[in-house]
Formats: structure tokens, C-alpha cells, sequence
């Protein structure tokens, strides 16, 4: 907003001691402002940090009287910042750290601020476990709302598949519990279409039972022929493996060969949640792989405790990314030279795409069951670009847009918790048909303002 339509100080009145409130002028106001990864500089008028429910109906119910445009930042990093803009009234979730588990009844209840990472390892000690990504440092608000791929996801689904219910507050300050019996359509809507319909102050998950997994990364040269061995051999695994591949220049890590560093190399990110003994069978064909392309450069895959596969979050400093995601049925060995082509002709600091194999349990719902429409795609993928500003990196934009389009294969949509920007194309892509309009008949009945568009916007109907 380039002009302050309101007043933080009247927002602190009306906060009434519910929730901290951090404004520019504060000493906190740096570190609450600031994201992971870095380089983005987003400054937002003023930051909520509510610790209960409360302090965000009041923050939202000033937002709507005062025509203040909010942000909502739900726990953790955000590669691209659509959780923080300039002149906003911001959002942060982190206070609503609250997690139960009910070990027996398999269920666990879990603020909107809580990571990945935290959830994983209190869930971990039980022997217990739900599906998010693959980045300890998530905020599981964000990923849950937005769909959640990640380690278990050809094993149990996606995160949207393992939600029960959820605590919303509506963008007139009303709490809401929804689940399959109470508001089915708005409980439809946040499984998948993002933070467009409310706040989610507390979610409701299932618990599977989980021993201990064979996983972690192999690291081996990037040839055509590997690369897309690579994809094909996941692809045709039992379901419960699930590979995350990153092909990129080795950054000069000291557990990489030095004579690789700077090299084109495949990084398989691997989570095996079958029996222990099934593993070497499961993981052969990948090895297989691996050994025709020269061997492994670093083999760290082990057998341990899921809880130890999620680990981190995006790398800090001041670095700024572009990118672009995409489907695709899969990558034969000309994308993948194409692919190798691009990594190796660009200048950029850093570059490289993730290819996360997906069918097994996420193409078993059916692609109307929830807002998550992509049900059918065999391959999700994002190419990025790293420069040192946002200047900078935007000039690799034509680059990741066109290197993504060759390796789309012609698939359309996109992954709205990969998603650049929350433009109407963007919208359009990752919420198609059908499910675009049902989520606008939604978005009309719960935030009819469009107060929530900070995200992938869906605009109401």
C-alpha cells in the first residue's frame, strides 16, 4: 500500500493485549519481519503475533474495518514471500506453537505455526507419523493449505489427505470448525486451495504408525541416461518408496569429491517406509541407475528413524530465487539432455530443478475430492535460479519459464505451494475447471472482500 489508510496505533488498541504487535520502530521488528531464505525485504506496517485464537479474530476483525490488507505467515519459511508484503497488516502464526497427540486415537491437534520438523519429531517418538513435505523448517499451516507432497506421499498421501479438521477463522473474525460434517464445502476448499478462505489457527491430522525408514541421499554424476533412469526407476518403485531429485552444479560441500564441485550431479532425496528387509530389492533399480553413471559421489542412505529425514530448511543468506513449477508425465532421456543443456549454459549463481515422482497414494483420491486437481500427474516439478537480488534474479525469469515449459511436456497446472506469485494465471493453472469455480462459489461465501489474497488468488464468484 503506498498510502496508510490506518493506524497501528489504533490497531494496538484494538488488540486489547491479545497479541503482541510489532511495528518499524520497535527493536523486533527486523527479525520479525525477516524470512527464509533471505533477500526479500518486504516491509510490512505493522506485525501481529498472536498466541491463541483470540488475537487473530481481533487483528482480523480491525483488518475489515479498517480496510487493511493482511498477509498471513504460518510458521515458517516462504522461498518466494507471498506470506509478507510491503505496507501490510501481517500475520504471524509462529505463537501458535500448541501441539497435542492423542497416541492412542491416532490423531494429533496442531497450532497453525508449528513446523514440519517439530510435529515430526514429538510424532516420531511415538513411532507415529503424518505426511508434509521434506523440510524440517516448514510451517505446517502453509503446506497443509496448499496440498503438501513430500517423503510419504506415494506411501500415505498427501498432507491435505491426512487432515481431519481444521480451526478457520473467516476473514469477518468468525471461528469456524470444519471437517467432513461441519461447513464440508469450506473443509473441501482448504484442502488444497490454499489460504484464500480464512486462517487456519488449529488443524486436526491423522497418524499412521510408522518403524524406522531406509533413506537419505545418493549423489552421483547427471548424464541423460541417469537422470532419466532415475525418474523412470521411482516412478516404476512399490509405492512406498518416494524420490525427490534435484539436479544441479555440486555446490563445493566438503563431503562432495572436490573435482565435482561446480559439476552437473543428481541429488536423489529417498524415503523407503516399507519393511526393512524390502529395502535392497526396492532401492536396486535406482543403484542400478547410479553405478551405469560412474557410482555414487556420496552415499548417504541409511537405516533410521523417519524423524532424521526431516532435518533444516532453505539455506540462509541473502540470495534471492526464481522459479517456476510444473507437471508432467515424466522425462525421457531428450528432456533430460535438454535439461543438462540448460544447467550447464546459464550463468546464474546457482540453478537447478527438483523432480518429485509422485502416482501411488496421491493419484488414488480422486482429483474432485479435494481442491488439489493434479490427482493424475506422474512428476512434479520446479526449476529455479539463485542471484545475489531480486534485480538480478528476475532477468533468470524468461529462463526458468522456458527450461520449465520444455519439461512440462505439454501438461498444464501448476503446484500453488511452489507457485512465484499469486497472479491469475498462476490461480487459473493450479486450480482448473471445475475446481476453480467451485472454489470461487467458496471464496464468495466465506471471504466475499477478497481479504485473503495474499496467495494464489482465487477471486469469489
Amino acid at each position: 500500500m503506498s498510502i496508510l489508510t490506518w493506524s497501528p496505533t489504533d490497531l494496538r488498541t484494538a488488540l486489547d493485549g491479545t497479541a503482541p504487535l510489532v511495528v518499524p520502530d520497535d527493536d523486533g521488528y527486523e527479525d520479525a519481519r525477516r524470512v527464509e531464505p533471505g533477500g526479500i525485504e518486504h516491509r510490512p506496517a505493522a506485525i501481529v503475533r498472536p498466541t491463541d485464537t483470540a488475537g487473530v479474530v481481533r487483528a482480523l476483525r480491525f483488518a475489515r474495518e479498517a480496510g487493511a490488507e493482511v498477509a498471513v505467515r504460518s510458521g515458517g519459511h516462504s522461498v518466494f514471500g507471498l506470506g509478507t508484503r510491503d505496507g501490510v497488516l501481517g500475520l504471524d502464526l509462529r505463537g501458535l506453537d500448541s501441539l497435542d497427540l492423542d497416541v492412542s486415537g491416532r490423531t494429533a491437534t496442531a497450532g497453525g505455526g508449528v513446523t514440519a520438523g517439530a510435529y515430526t519429531r514429538a510424532a516420531g517418538a511415538h513411532g507415529l507419523a503424518t505426511p508434509f513435505g521434506d523440510t524440517g523448517g516448514v510451517g505446517i499451516g502453509g503446506i497443509t493449505l496448499g496440498g503438501g507432497v513430500g517423503l510419504l506421499s506415494r506411501a500415505r498421501g498427501m498432507t491435505i489427505d491426512n487432515l481431519l479438521g481444521a480451526e478457520i477463522v473467516t476473514a469477518d473474525g468468525e471461528v469456524l470448525q470444519v471437517d467432513d460434517e461441519e461447513h464440508p464445502d469450506l473443509f473441501w476448499a482448504v484442502r488444497g486451495g490454499g489460504g484464500n478462505f480464512g486462517v487456519a489457527t488449529r488443524l486436526r491430522f491423522a497418524l499412521g504408525e510408522i518403524s524406522d525408514v531406509v533413506g537419505g541421499t545418493l549423489l552421483a554424476p547427471a548424464t541423460p541416461a541417469s537422470v532419466a533412469g532415475i525418474v523412470a526407476a521411482a516412478d516404476a518403485a512399490p509405492r512406498e518408496l518416494t524420490v525427490i531429485l534435484m539436479v544441479m552444479t555440486a555446490p563445493p560441500m566438503p563431503m562432495i569429491p572436490a573435482e565435482w564441485h561446480g559439476r552437473l550431479v543428481l541429488m536423489a532425496n529417498l524415503c523407503w517406509s516399507g519393511t526393512t528387509s524390502g529395502a535392497d530389492a526396492a532401492l536396486a533399480p535406482l543403484r542400478d541407475v547410479v553405478t551405469a553413471a560412474g557410482g555414487a559421489l556420496v552415499d548417504g542412505v541409511r537405516t533410521g528413524p523417519y524423524a532424521g529425514l526431516f532435518e533444516g530448511g532453505p539455506p540462509s543468506g541473502t540470495a534471492v530465487a526464481t522459479g517456476r513449477t510444473f507437471f508432467a508425465d515424466g522425462l525421457d532421456e531428450s528432456a533430460a539432455a535438454h535439461l543438462l543443456a540448460e544447467l550447464e549454459s546459464c550463468d546464474a549463481m546457482m540453478r537447478a530443478a527438483q523432480l518429485r515422482v509422485l502416482g501411488g497414494a496421491v493419484a488414488d483420491v480422486a482429483p474432485e475430492a479435494t481442491a488439489y486437481a493434479h490427482r493424475g500427474a506422474r512428476l512434479l516439478g520446479n526449476v529455479a535460479a539463485v542471484a545475489p537480488t531480486a534485480s538480478a534474479a528476475a532477468g533468470y525469469t524468461p529462463w526458468v519459464e522456458a527450461l520449465a515449459d520444455r519439461l512440462r511436456g505439454g501438461r498444464e497446472g501448476v503446484y500453488a505451494n511452489f507457485a512465484l506469485d499469486g497472479g491469475p494465471d498462476t490461480a487459473r493453472a493450479a486450480y482448473p475447471g471445475t475446481t476453480w469455480d467451485r472454489l470461487a462459489a467458496v471464496k464468495r461465501a466465506y471471504d466475499p472482500d477478497n481479504v485473503f489474497r495474499g496467495n494464489v488468488n482465487v477471486l469469489p464468484a
